[in-house]
């Protein structure tokens, strides 16, 4: 039963999230509808903030695993994620021949310098995708790690993934709309990454299940997933000078965030 909901959930959090960017996507004219990327960004923001510390962590230390080790866990965590972007960073400066401080980011949401892959980077779109693919391999291990340890921790931690992962995929599909003339096949090139997320499910579960005295710490480096990609990747593309209007929309968007994150846990408790 854990099996089959981990493939679902992660079915959901890869693919869904896929369809849900082109959706949003076609509903601007096939581009980014105004605020809806920043607005997206605000919302996986707070999504992710809050499975981290209002579930992740508290799932973590209420085991029998000592704090003081799942503290060195999640600081392990967040500078390895640290590391692994800057690695990445590093991975596509040389490959298009740009010094890495120059390097956009393939996951960067200001659409408006898209036309910079295009040029020079036609090809680029592989990178994209392997970068996608590996990063969705890791959201399934994550996705799983929390189902093992609560089937509604599990609920939580997809639906944050999918939110965090819906303007990732538009930028995706931006990228590759722009190295190939055929929209529909860059639309299931990028699906096919989000269905990775799957096969990161099916690896975490029977990883997990082999290691399971060592659930506290999985917990503990998907908590330090979500916050570095919150506070490292979606909140500073958020630090724009706006108006006030614009200001007070983040913020709803980011408490939405908090908010749906609450009350799907208190749907799947009910249940």
């Amino acid at each position: 039963m854990t099996l089959v909901a981990i493939i679902l959930a992660t079915l959901a959090a890869g693919i869904g999230s896929v369809w849900v960017a082109a959706l949003l996507m076609g509903l601007g004219g096939n581009r980014s509808p105004g605020m809806m990327p920043q607005r997206l960004l605000s919302l996986a923001a707070g999504a992710l903030l809050a499975t981290a510390f209002m579930h992740l962590l508290p799932e973590a230390f209420e085991s029998e695993a000592g704090a003081h080790d799942l503290f060195v866990t999640l600081l392990v965590g967040l500078v390895f994620f640290f590391l692994l972007s800057k690695a990445e960073l590093w991975h596509h400066g040389h490959e298009h021949g740009a010094p890495p401080a120059h390097v956009h980011d393939p996951h960067d949401h200001d659409h408006g310098h898209s036309h910079e892959h295009h040029h020079g980077h036609r090809h680029g779109g592989w990178a994209v995708l392997t970068g996608d693919s590996v990063h969705c391999f890791g959201d399934g291990v994550l996705i799983a790690s929390a189902f093992m340890a609560d089937m509604r921790l599990g609920l939580i931690a997809a639906v944050s993934v999918l939110a965090h992962e819906v303007p990732h995929h538009m930028g995706d599909i931006v990228v590759l709309r722009q190295s190939s003339s055929n929209r529909r096949v860059a639309l299931i090139k990028v699906s096919m990454a989000g269905a990775v997320t799957t096969l990161g499910g099916i690896g975490g579960y029977f990883l997990v299940g082999q290691l399971q005295e060592l659930l506290p710490y999985f917990l503990a480096v998907a908590s330090s997933s979500f916050i570095y990609v919150a506070l490292a990747d979606l909140i500073p593309q958020l630090q724009k000078r706006l108006s006030a209007r614009e200001t007070m929309a983040q913020v709803g968007w980011l408490i939405l965030g908090i908010v749906l994150v609450t009350v799907v846990s208190r749907a799947a408790h009910a249940h």
